[in-house]
């Protein structure tokens, strides 16, 4: 993640990541609401 916060597409490929691999289930929420709250601004 870069200083400027976490781009839609970067939480998508992380939530990708976790389900395919069954890992990291909860960070998951946390990558999309980053996103969001980025988006938001």
């Amino acid at each position: 993640m870069s200083k400027k916060g976490m781009s839609k597409g970067e939480a998508q490929r992380i939530q990708s990541h976790a389900d395919r691999t069954g890992t990291n289930q909860g960070f998951k929420a946390r990558a999309m609401s980053a996103a969001n709250k980025k988006a938001g601004k």
